[in-house]
């Protein structure tokens, strides 16, 4: 478990962790941050997945702006947190993801993860960079904004059906427009319900989507070619 460089296609440095696991890799995951950044709780998401096997990267995708930032989750965190939100670009966004595609595509086929505005950029990665396996968005409000684009891999979306910032007509698009993903709202929850850091974490939604997306990146991206 390492603190680490990568380098974008347009020369832009950014740094990252990455979690990996002991013996031979089932494949890479790329796990894209909340606004929070790469946090305590960001890392150890990708420590779990280097627990099932699978070398996890987490690029720091608003170093671009503010280098090193992560916080905490308390409502002067947020406030943080959302002004910063003004300065993220998708584009470029992408670019850093794609860095660490490269960073972690020695460990096989390649999945990507993010919760919140993670989950929007996961599915912007799915639809818009190839090299991915699979996609698993967690409560991404902004993917209904190009919800009508075409995945080049497999796409999970996960979101709650109390969520207050992401209301039902938003993931219901998505849901329209994306016929071929799985996707799974889970009652009882709200935004951020997989984030144990968070005040709105909900222990049973948390570990069903978790299970789900395990499942279907052992079926995606440790399968082997070909499935």
């Amino acid at each position: 478990m390492s603190q680490i460089e990568l380098k974008a296609s347009d020369g832009h440095t950014l740094g990252g962790y990455e979690a990996n696991p002991t013996g031979k890799p089932r494949g890479g995951i790329v796990v894209v941050q909340e606004i929070f950044g790469v946090n305590s709780h960001i890392r150890s998401i990708c420590d779990r997945f280097a627990a099932e096997g699978y070398v996890a990267i987490a690029p720091a995708i608003f170093d671009r702006f503010e280098r090193d930032f992560e916080t905490g989750y308390t409502p002067e965190n947020v406030e943080l947190a959302k002004a910063l939100i003004a300065k993220f670009d998708m584009g470029k966004c992408l670019l850093d993801v794609a860095a660490a595609r490269e960073a972690v595509g020695s460990a096989g086929k390649i999945g990507i993860v993010g919760f919140c505005l993670g989950g929007s950029v996961a599915f912007a990665t799915a639809t818009r960079l190839d090299g991915f396996s699979a996609a698993t968005c967690f409560y991404g409000g902004m993917a209904q904004k190009f919800a009508g684009e075409k995945a080049r891999c497999p796409v999970q979306f996960h979101f709650g059906a109390d969520d207050a910032s992401i209301p039902p007509e938003n993931y219901l698009e998505v849901k329209a427009k994306q016929p071929g993903a799985e996707f799974y709202v889970y009652e009882n929850a709200g935004h951020g319900f997989h984030c144990d850091a968070r005040g709105s974490y909900t222990q049973a939604a948390s570990a069903l989507a978790w299970q789900r997306t395990l499942d279907f990146f052992a079926r995606r991206v440790a399968a082997g070619p070909g499935v």
